[in-house]
């Protein structure tokens, strides 16, 4: 730092010679002959406003307008009543209005600009700092030295001998701010151009070596710069990177007034001629601003220096009112939080608080008066910018708190109408009509209702919460719910209906399947369409309520035929399985065989005439006339028939019934047969005698005895009656299907296995031969059927002939809607 300051003192020795070559010339000439007061312009007034006649005084009154870079730019800085003014116009030759010596009052208000006589200098006249007009405001004081310091080449500081080493008195407060913010808006300058800072120490007795005094200065400025805020990536910059320093000395203009003009004269030169060794305005400070351009130029810099908040630093009144605002600030709400912290877990369980509006604009009102009551005293601006802060602080924390009550009462308001909307449609009293579009224009606006009042409670005055974005919410929720409600009541109708349709159905169909004839498929059908238009009339009775399109009615009653005709197809199916058909005629055969015109069982006598019961039986055969075919209606237009047993089917179930009604009939012819046969009499002798004693045996014993009973007695009545070739019938029956099932189960399982080496082979299930019975019995065709053959039976017996049957040419078509079902 040492090496920065040049040797002052030889400085002046050196350049005694010249100065006094130009004393003649300056030093003690009348000042009048100078250029005029109307040659100065006021920059910058005292209300911080620049002018804007810069541009006209460098063309017309400076005549610098085409300088272009040859001219220079220089200010002053000091304290007020420092003679700055004075010491300007010793250099400069200009007219600045310096201080009188009886009043001590200020004269320079804002920045006067002035060109110096005889040289392309333009000088600035600064406002002294530490004035008492303006007293504690230093804010003007911060950015008049920031322009001086941006703008100029030179910086004049103008100061007391006294003063060195002072913080204060050397404005080294007032200069650490203006560096700070100077290294933010201009730091990136770095290196390119620096501002020389030209210390002019007044008052010099020579006491103290003005080496020294440079020293002091350069360590105080140094230190400043270590401990200023640097902006990031300029951490390491040093004070030199902006700033060349030098050095001069003054004496007493009062006490060594010659002295004084001699210093003073010698200094001029250094401003004035170039050819000087010490000639101040070197290439590296100038700021390279063409001169018809320095209007913009120094505008812009003022226009952003004004803008940046880092110079509005408070007074020590406004310090104190800053401090006590922000501590009475937090007392009032730390109250405010304490009232209304208890609903905060009540608000994010999902519960709306009807009373959570006036509780906390009164917890809001009741802060701010407790500010207002004690914050008010101190200074008013400072007071008017920290209640600002408080108020916004509160809403701040209570917009949560508005937010989360907007979303329960919007949770609510649903809640309301889904409730609304189901009590509507959960009366059981079918008499009184029930308007849907009444309904639920009642429902959403009573939910409306609840989140709108909700919501206007909670809005507090002085903010700018709104709720009408959230209410636009909650009426496309309403509608869309009110729409799901629609549906879920039409779903629940559809659904009755169909049960409906199903009940109606199933009976009647199943009758008219058990009744197979020529008009069967009529009876059917007639079943569907009555079936399906009193449906069609529930279902334009019901939909009234919902206040549907025509469009969409319409289309209900279609998706409801084609319900209608898959349940009836489903039932057809169902009844149409072929083991269970072939069950259904051999029973209706045993009805006409086995049974007389009065509807009794028949017991067969050898004087009995069974053939003519038997071919009217078998004349009277269902499958003749009818035709298991169910044709298209003209309610459906399928583009073909709907197959319920192809012909193929229907005449092999012909031929099962008729084998069956041929063993039938074989077995009774049997059971005559068997009821004439004639014992003779030696045998029942050789019995007597060849079995007396086994026969005492069994009679003196109480055990034999009773097992002969249990056994001989039903044996003997089964013989008494006839029905003895029945109950052999039916044994033998049951032992076939018994035999049947297993080798249906052994033949599963051996083609559910994975063939390893060869390919599938076809199984061909062998066909056993007839076995027919002794006996006869008028009813043994119906218990047969009754006790050995249940349906699950049938069906499991028929899988076997259904999967060759699906091989062939037999089908079984099903169909919903036109599509061709798979085959049974």
């Amino acid at each position: 730092m040492d090496a920065l300051v040049p040797d002052i003192d030889s400085t002046v020795t050196n350049g005694a010679t010249a100065a006094a070559n130009t004393m003649d010339t300056f030093q003690m000439k009348d000042l009048s002959t100078m250029e005029g007061s109307d040659t100065q312009l006021h920059l910058i007034d005292e209300d911080k406003q620049f002018s804007g006649e810069l541009a006209n005084f460098i063309q017309h009154k400076w005549h610098l307008n085409d300088a272009g870079f040859n001219y220079h730019l220089a200010a002053v800085f000091g304290s007020q009543s420092t003679g700055k003014s004075t010491l300007l116009n010793r250099l400069f030759g200009t007219h600045f209005d310096v201080m009188s010596e009886s009043a001590r009052r200020q004269t320079t208000k804002g920045i006067w600009i002035s060109r110096g006589k005889g040289m392309r200098v333009l000088v600035m006249d600064v406002e002294g700092t530490d004035g008492r007009e303006r007293g504690e405001d230093q804010d003007f004081e911060r950015k008049s030295a920031l322009f001086s310091l941006a703008t100029s080449e030179v910086l004049i500081v103008n100061m007391w001998e006294h003063q060195v080493g002072l913080y204060n008195g050397a404005n080294m407060g007032l200069l650490k701010t203006v560096f700070e913010v100077n290294l933010q808006l201009f730091g990136g300058n770095r290196g390119k151009e620096k501002t020389l800072l030209f210390f002019v120490i007044r008052d010099h007795v020579g006491a103290t070596p003005l080496t020294n005094l440079a020293n002091t200065l350069l360590a105080d400025l140094d230190r400043i710069w270590q401990s200023l805020s640097k902006p990031e990536g300029l951490e390491d910059c040093r004070i030199t990177d902006y700033f060349a320093f030098d050095f001069t000395a003054l004496p007493h203009k009062l006490l060594q007034p010659e002295k004084f003009e001699e210093e003073v004269g010698k200094l001029r030169l250094r401003f004035s001629s170039p050819s000087d060794p010490e000639y101040v305005f070197q290439p590296p400070y100038s700021k390279r601003i063409p001169a018809d351009g320095l209007h913009i130029y120094a505008s812009g810099i003022w226009e952003k220096i004004m803008t940046n908040k880092d110079l509005d630093l408070p007074t020590q009144q406004e310090l104190l009112a800053q401090f006590r605002c922000d501590e009475i600030a937090n007392v009032a709400f730390g109250q405010f939080f304490e009232a209304i912290k208890s609903f905060r877990h009540t608000i994010e369980a999902g519960t709306v608080i009807n009373e959570l509006g006036s509780v906390v604009k009164k917890a809001r009102d009741e802060a701010m008066i407790s500010f207002d009551k004690d914050a008010s005293r101190y200074h008013s601006e400072v007071y008017k910018r920290k209640r600002v802060e408080l108020l916004n602080k509160l809403h701040s924390t209570l917009e949560p708190y508005f937010v989360g009550q907007l979303k329960n009462l919007h949770k609510a308001a649903l809640a309301l109408c889904t409730t609304q909307l189901q009590q509507a449609f959960s009366r059981k009293d079918d008499s009184q009509a029930i308007d849907f579009s009444v309904v639920s224009k009642k429902a959403k606006d009573e939910a409306l209702d609840l989140f709108i009042t909700g919501a206007k409670a909670i809005r507090l005055d002085q903010t700018e919460w709104e709720y009408e974005e959230e209410q636009f919410q909650l009426e496309r929720d309403l509608l869309e719910l009110a729409n799901q409600q629609r549906e879920k009541e039409l779903t629940k109708m559809l659904t009755l209906l169909e049960k409906h349709l199903k009940r109606e159905m199933d009976e009647p169909i199943k009758l008219a399947l058990d009744q197979p004839g020529p008009n069967m498929w009529g009876r059917v059908i007639d079943t569907y369409k009555t079936t399906l238009d009193e449906a069609q009339v529930m279902l334009r009775k019901k939909s009234q309520v919902f206040d549907l399109e025509e469009e969409k009615l319409t289309l209900m009653e279609e998706n409801l035929r084609r319900q209608a005709w898959v349940l009836m197809t489903m039932k057809v199916q169902e009844e149409s399985i072929e083991g269970l058909i072939v069950y259904k005629l051999l029973n209706r055969f045993e009805e006409q065989f086995q049974r007389d015109e009065r509807g009794l069982p028949r017991v067969w006598k050898p004087s009995d005439d069974i053939d003519a019961p038997f071919r009217k039986a078998r004349n009277e055969d269902p499958l003749t006339g009818t035709k298991f075919v169910l044709e298209s209606t003209d309610d459906f237009d399928f583009e073909q028939s709907l197959k319920v047993l192809s012909e193929t089917r229907q005449q092999e179930i012909g031929n099962q019934l008729r084998r069956k009604a041929d063993a039938t009939f074989v077995e009774a012819k049997r059971s005559i047969v068997a009821t004439q046969a004639k014992v003779p009499y030696w045998v029942g002798v050789a019995l007597v005698v060849l079995g007396w004693n086994e026969f005492m045996a069994v009679i003196t014993s109480p055990v034999y005895l009773s097992m002969t009973a249990m056994v001989g007695v039903p044996m003997a009545a089964l013989w008494y009656l006839g029905m003895l070739g029945m109950v052999q019938t039916v044994i033998w029956k049951v032992y076939e299907q018994t035999a049947d099932f297993g080798r249906e189960r052994l033949r599963d399982m051996v083609l559910e296995q994975p063939v390893l080496a060869s390919p599938p082979q076809q199984w061909d299930r062998p066909q056993l031969p007839p076995r027919v019975g002794t006996g006869a019995s008028t009813s043994s065709g119906l218990e047969r059927h009754s006790s050995g053959l249940s349906q699950p039976q049938l069906r499991r017996s028929s899988r076997s002939e259904d999967r060759e049957e699906e091989r062939s040419n037999g089908e079984f078509e099903m169909g919903d809607l036109g599509e061709t079902k798979k085959t049974l």
